[in-house]
């Protein structure tokens, strides 16, 4: 190289130097704007940052401010939870799924007194384990590990009870206990000596009345029965004396007698039956019995008062409805006698209409039977038909107020048809009348004695005549159901004139029959004589009639209809005994131990031709009657020696072995209700006479239990 290109050389490598020197300035440029870029992003960053973090903290302390008051809230929560725990008398208890306890107020830890092991920790056994260890735990005979796997079995049972203890100190605690959802168990132990203390009180005052409301009740039994007893020589002696000659004065004077003593035993019936309900004594007896039946019973009953005023006693039963149901017959018939007996009491001049019907409840299968009792008495005010109902109340008034009674006769009946299941209302018009009635859901009897009888094929005519239009409406009615149709007349004259077929029936009231010749009712097949009361012997009848008592039986009324023959072919006889059979006298064994009574039967039967024999208790009428079975035994029951339940025990046992006929008993006693009745024919007994014995029954006893081959005449009273 020349020394003269050394500039040039030198002036080409500074202008490459500068030229990266100038690249090397401007990528410095280039990466300083970017530093100094990114350092103002890092700085506001960074500000953003410090300011996030102030607010972070800012947040921090109210947090931990939030925090530091819920600690102090739930503190105080906690000594508030365990102060009121601490404070109350019972035992408190929580333990975990491990069965340990975790948590317990001194209530719960008091009968462990100063026991170190039992506390928090502590395992469920191992405390029952203590409490029968140190005679905590009063188990009576239970033994100690007995008890406790008791106590186990019942704590892992999901069902367990409360169950009560008694402590060492004679403290009774009950326990509770409750399984949480996450499996601990929180136990009450409820202290509850002053209860049981309290129930002891009770149960022994409870005993105390009971033994006096028994007492109570055998007091009234006693008395009922000591009265009537008495009772049944008076009225039936006045009755007695009523027979013979009397002036006005004397005929007053008995008749005095005679109304006070049946009122004195009204209040005697109506005041044990009150008591019995007050006790809560009564019960009832459902069995099977004929509703119809028994209404009808109730009617014969009070029909010598009815008769005395000449009111008509009828009954309308649902011809759709059936007669057997199952329930209390007594009480029925106590409920229906009352009602009955204030219908006929309280109305001088019409009619008492016993009125049935009934509809099947298809869900249940019981009937909705409803009875009416209607009057056309004396009525009651509007303002006292619900007092009526009420215990010693009447429907006191200027019209009623010579009315006797006790007031518990409606109050008992109400009483009795709500113990039923019923119900019980009255509508009544001052002045025109008054219809009681009551509603009974009864279940039909299965069991039916009703003949399957029916109208015989040849019937011709059957005619109904009758003046007091509702007996026909109802006759109509029961015959119409039978499939007959029949002819009503209100008017007697034109039977006189009638054109008579051996087909033809009759009814006709007693009094038509009394307007009447008995050459006009020759040409019927049968005449019934439609008669209210025992009439028969009274009544002059024509050789083709025959008493039918009203009200009629349906089944009565259809088994006589399918007795009949046409005229051409007369009536059968009655039985009688063969020619050559001397008739006898009916033979009647009577054991009653009071003399009074026994004098007052021989007088009320001595117009009746009967060899009657009399003993003075069950033992001897049980000899008796062994020598020489008789048709009739009447009994008293209660009696020294053997009473007449056992002595009639020992006949049904008797005529067993000995394989005789069953023989009508008669209990004639002085203990009323219908669990003495109940008691009476359990024993066999057939039938009951409440004291005092009215004649027209006993003779009606008699006439029915009469041989065929007896020949029984009555004297002329």
């Amino acid at each position: 190289m020349r020394d003269t290109d050394w500039p040039a050389e030198d002036l080409r490598a500074r202008l490459a130097a500068e030229a990266t020197l100038a690249q090397k300035q401007t990528e410095l440029a280039t990466a300083n704007t970017k530093i100094a870029a990114h350092a103002k992003q890092l700085t506001d960053e960074i500000i953003v940052k410090r300011q996030e973090a102030e607010s972070l903290r800012g947040e921090n302390l109210e947090v931990r401010s939030h925090l530091e008051k819920a600690e102090s809230a739930m503190r105080l929560a906690e000594r508030r939870l365990w102060d009121s725990l601490e404070a109350i008398e019972d035992g408190f208890a929580v333990f975990d799924g491990d069965n340990r306890l975790i948590a317990a107020n001194r209530a719960y830890l008091a009968p462990f007194e100063d026991l170190e092991d039992v506390r928090v920790g502590a395992a469920y056994p191992d405390i029952l384990q203590l409490a029968v260890e140190e005679g905590i735990v009063d188990h009576g005979e239970m033994w100690g590990p007995d008890w406790v796997s008791m106590m186990l079995a019942r704590w892992d049972d999901p069902m367990r009870s409360p169950l009560t203890l008694r402590l060492w100190n004679n403290q009774f605690i009950r326990l509770i206990e409750q399984r949480t959802d996450g499996g601990d168990m929180v136990t009450l132990a409820v202290n509850v000596t002053d209860t049981i203390a309290r129930e002891k009180e009770l149960d022994e005052a409870r005993l105390k009345a009971e033994a006096a409301n028994r007492a109570k009740s055998a007091f009234l039994a006693n008395m009922s029965h000591e009265i009537r007893t008495p009772m049944n020589g008076v009225l039936a002696m006045a009755d007695l004396m009523a027979e013979g000659t009397l002036d006005d004065d004397q005929r007053l004077c008995l008749d005095t007698i005679r109304t006070s003593g049946e009122a004195l035993l009204v209040i005697i019936n109506d005041v044990l039956d009150y008591s019995r309900i007050e006790a809560e004594k009564l019960s009832l007896h459902p069995e099977p019995f004929d509703l119809e039946k028994s209404i009808h019973e109730v009617i014969v009953l009070l029909q010598p008062s009815a008769r005395e005023k000449q009111i008509e006693m009828i009954v309308d039963y649902d011809m759709f409805l059936p007669t057997g149901f199952v329930g209390d017959q007594g009480r029925v018939r106590q409920v229906l006698t009352n009602l009955v007996g204030n219908a006929v009491k309280f109305t001088e001049t019409g009619h008492v209409l016993v009125r049935v019907v009934g509809l099947r409840d298809e869900e249940s299968g019981e009937h909705r039977v409803h009875i009416a009792v209607e009057d056309t008495g004396i009525g009651i005010a509007p303002e006292m038909q619900e007092h009526i109902f009420g215990e010693f109340n009447q429907a006191e008034d200027e019209m009623n107020r010579s009315f006797d009674g006790t007031g518990l006769g409606l109050a008992i009946s109400r009483r009795l048809v709500a113990l039923m299941g019923g119900d019980m209302w009255v509508e009544s018009t001052l002045g025109e009348g008054s219809t009681f009635g009551l509603q009974l859901s009864l279940p039909a009897s299965s069991k039916s004695d009703e003949p399957q009888l029916g109208p015989p094929a040849w019937l011709g005519r059957v005619l109904v005549v009758d003046g007091v239009a509702a007996n026909r409406s109802v006759l109509q009615k029961q015959l119409t159901a039978l499939g007959i149709v029949p002819e009503c007349h209100a008017d007697m004259g034109q039977l006189a004139t009638m054109d008579w077929r051996g087909e033809d029936v009759l009814f006709i009231s007693q009094a038509g029959l009394a307007d009447l010749d008995a050459s006009a009712l020759a040409g019927p097949a049968a005449v019934f004589v439609l008669c209210q009361g025992p009439a028969a012997r009274s009544l002059d009848l024509p050789g083709n009639a025959q008493v039918l008592l009203q009200p009629v039986l349906r089944r009565e009324l259809l088994r006589r209809l399918s007795e009949l023959e046409p005229a051409q072919c007369p009536l059968p006889a009655e039985p009688t005994a063969p020619a050559d059979a001397a008739p006898r006298r009916m033979r009647v064994l009577a054991a009653e131990d009071n003399k009074t009574n026994q004098l007052v039967l021989r007088k009320l039967l001595k117009s009746v031709d009967i060899d009657l024999e009399m003993v003075e208790n069950g033992e001897e009428a049980l000899a008796a009657y062994r020598a020489d079975p008789p048709d009739l035994f009447f009994t008293d029951i209660s009696m020294p020696v053997m009473d007449g339940k056992a002595a009639t025990r020992e006949i049904r046992a008797f005529e067993d072995e000995a394989g005789l006929e069953r023989c009508p008993i008669v209990a004639m006693t002085a203990h009323a209700g219908p669990d003495a009745e109940g008691e009476i024919f359990a024993a066999g007994i057939d039938h009951i006479l409440t004291k005092p014995l009215k004649r027209d029954l006993l003779v009606e006893h008699i006439e029915a239990a009469a041989p065929a081959e007896a020949e029984l005449s009555m004297a002329a009273e």
